[in-house]
């Protein structure tokens, strides 16, 4: 095969498909973080979670329903793995995000890309190199810059917010192995069942039922705007390792801010422009070395 040959490969856009699938993930769950904060107290964690996963799953069953079990993927044990670490992921964080700022929240659980990296080598064997390191470190202290937060606030929020961390660490790890069997549809679907299974007893306890047009409007938008991100993440882990598809995630607390800026009046600070400039530019860097191991078949030199 002729180099012009290597050079014309589709395959050698993967990298830059990846990117794209999760900024665009990265935005969507954005505006999800956005609609739960706007939500407000009367609705409780339990019902924020089982009207996402419960109507995630109303709208998935139809769509794969008809060709048969829905849940036939491969490695179900691992699916369901999956699912419960992704609900416990999502719950941490609501529940941090109604006890401390949304920023705050934000910035201790974007450090799962720094657990994602601790669990991939752990329990997948991907490789991860010293350059790679950095761009990890330098990104998480781009987040840090972000915002300016203090640790003395609320000492559960805190904790929440970097368990749910951990949790999307693990996460992200298991999407990327369960990527090279499954589809990204049957992986969301078995979010949506385990979510769905936990959240149903508390939320039964004490349901709470939107009243107003406009809480309609908010919860349709996080089940809509979670669903979407989620199936172009899992579609973005075809392309990328997992904590580097979580380094691309982490672009949605840059998005979050203008979002703020936008919407909620929040001020542009150095703090915005040079952290957002530390996240993204360590995720273009990561993203050029990622498309220099591609080889002509398109599969990364080290996995």
């Amino acid at each position: 095969m002729s180099s012009k040959t290597i050079l014309k490969s589709p395959y050698n856009s993967a990298p830059t498909v990846g990117a794209l699938l999760m900024l665009a993930a990265a935005f969507l769950f954005a505006v999800l973080d956005g609609l739960i904060k706007l939500l407000g107290p009367p609705f409780r964690v339990w019902d924020i979670a089982f009207y996402r996963f419960a109507c995630g799953l109303a709208l998935l069953l139809p769509i794969l329903g008809w060709r048969g079990n829905p849940f036939r993927g491969q490695n179900r044990k691992l699916l369901v793995i999956r699912g419960i670490s992704g609900c416990f992921a999502f719950l941490a964080l609501v529940a941090a995000i109604r006890l401390i700022p949304i920023s705050t929240a934000l910035v201790l659980f974007f450090s799962f890309p720094a657990f994602a990296a601790f669990f991939s080598p752990l329990i997948f064997k991907e490789t991860i190199t010293r350059d790679e390191i950095l761009f990890v470190i330098a990104a998480l202290g781009g987040v840090a810059i972000l915002f300016d937060f203090s640790l003395h606030t609320a000492l559960l929020g805190q904790s929440l917010a970097v368990l749910g961390g951990g949790f999307a660490g693990l996460t992200v790890s298991i999407i990327k192995k369960l990527r090279e069997t499954n589809g990204p549809v049957v992986i969301y679907l078995y979010f949506c069942l385990l979510g769905s299974i936990i959240s149903l007893p508390p939320f039964m306890a004490n349901p709470q039922i939107p009243s107003l047009p406009v809480e309609w409007l908010m919860l349709g938008g996080i089940v809509c705007s979670s669903l979407a991100a989620q199936l172009l993440m899992n579609q973005g882990f075809r392309y990328c390792k997992s904590w580097e598809g979580g380094l691309f995630l982490m672009a949605e607390v840059v998005f979050t801010s203008i979002l703020g800026i936008l919407f909620l009046g929040e001020p542009v600070t150095w703090r915005f422009w040079l952290g957002g400039a530390m996240v993204l530019g360590s995720a273009v860097a990561l993203n050029r070395g990622n498309a220099r191991r591609i080889s002509y078949r398109g599969i990364p030199d080290d996995q």
